[in-house]
């Protein structure tokens, strides 16, 4: 009987030091994501940084004070800026391939890719094409809120 009760104090301790592990981890990370969520620049630095941005970052339209306007080709995020070219498809045809085959739309500018939510009747309009779009961004996404064609 005291073997058996052996066992079940060690299942018991590892149980208890791997929920303790897991509170610790968590309590970490919580504090690691409200630290990078505050800001670290001034305003008056961050007016300085945004001068310095290229010109198809820059907000020309904002229809709310965090939206910005971004221009680059509306794609697939599967494709991204590179169709395959042995399918025989434009840049039109795959766009919309991909999508409605699962991917999402994707704004490529430059070295960037941006993926977009919202507004796909829209986006759909503009597939394969360069074009403007007003919205707020959060990391890698874009929230449209506008689309047109650049001119």
């Amino acid at each position: 009987m005291k073997t058996n009760r052996f066992w079940i104090e060690i299942v018991a301790l590892g149980t208890v030091s791997a929920c303790a592990l897991a509170l610790v981890i968590a309590c970490v990370g919580a504090a690691g994501v409200a630290i990078a969520g505050r800001p670290q620049s001034s305003p008056a630095q961050s007016n300085q940084a945004q001068s310095t941005q290229p010109a198809s970052l820059v907000a020309t339209e904002p229809s709310s004070p965090r939206s910005r306007s971004y221009e680059g080709m509306v794609t697939c995020s599967r494709c991204g800026a590179k169709h395959s070219p042995d399918f025989g498809r434009t840049a039109v045809d795959c766009s919309i391939t991909c999508v409605r085959g699962g991917a999402t739309f994707a704004l490529v500018d430059g070295d960037k890719i941006y993926m977009l939510d919202g507004a796909p009747d829209r986006l759909k309009k503009v597939a394969g094409q360069r074009a403007r779009i007003v919205g707020v961004v959060r990391g890698n996404r874009i929230k449209v809120s506008s689309v047109a064609v650049a001119s």
